[in-house]
Formats: C-alpha cells, sequence, structure tokens
C-alpha cells in the first residue's frame, strides 16, 4: 500500500472548499461537475489529499452505495510538523476539541469544518509545539 486518500460525501461541496484551500493552503487539483455543481473536487498539500463527493454524484454514479457509507461524517485526523502556524487559520471554525495535549505526546486541536467534516491536526510535542 502506497496511499490513502479519503473520500468524504457531502449535500453541497462549495461550501467545504474554503477551508481547506484558503484556511489551509491546499491546492484544488481536479474537479468533475454534476449538474450545476460540483460532483467533486479534490484537493492537496504536500502528500496530504483529501477528496470530495456530493451525494447526488455518488447515487447517479454508483446506485446503492449511499445506505453503505453514512452521511459524509468521517472524521479526519491530520499530522503536522507544528500546531502553532495553524492556530490562527483555525480561529473561524468552531472548536469540537480544545487544543491539548495527549497522553500519547502529541499537541492537537479538532475543529468542525464547513460540510461538518470533523478535522483534527497533531503535532508531535517534540516539534517545539506550546
Amino acid at each position: 500500500m502506497k496511499q490513502m486518500t479519503p473520500l468524504i460525501t457531502v449535500d453541497e461541496i462549495e461550501p467545504c472548499l474554503p477551508f481547506w484551500t484558503e484556511a489551509l493552503g491546499f491546492e484544488l487539483t481536479g474537479t468533475v461537475p454534476h449538474g450545476d455543481a460540483l460532483g467533486f473536487a479534490m484537493m492537496s498539500k504536500g502528500d496530504v489529499e483529501v477528496m470530495y463527493q456530493s451525494r447526488a454524484s455518488v447515487a447517479d454514479d454508483v446506485p446503492g452505495v449511499l445506505e453503505h457509507i453514512g452521511t459524509g461524517r468521517t472524521p479526519l485526523f491530520v499530522k503536522v510538523d507544528a500546531l502553532d502556524p495553524l492556530v490562527d487559520a483555525l480561529a473561524p471554525y468552531p472548536v469540537v476539541v480544545p487544543r491539548r495535549q495527549t497522553f500519547y505526546g502529541m499537541d492537537e486541536i479538532f475543529v468542525l469544518a464547513p460540510c461538518g467534516t470533523v478535522v483534527g491536526f497533531a503535532a508531535p510535542l517534540e516539534a517545539g509545539s506550546a
């Protein structure tokens, strides 16, 4: 195995994009339209990649799959070098788990991104995070 990329299903993709592209600096690397909206979007930053697909697009593309993939509430856990540089960018988003230092040696925070995705960011404590 070489890579795993989450594919998150949501009602609408467009509200999700600014969280990744504007706040976190991801590049929108591919989109596929579905009717008058986006049906699929892929974003990346370095070796990290995330994909979104609309429920309507999934229903048209692979009928019957929606009943097996839930409601798009797939939590994401993103390892970063340091948490401090992200704190200001994450400020506009509701905090789900306040910044904490864990017993397993991570400095982390979890926020609620648009579209309802819980995204946790974690840096090793020895990386100099406060």
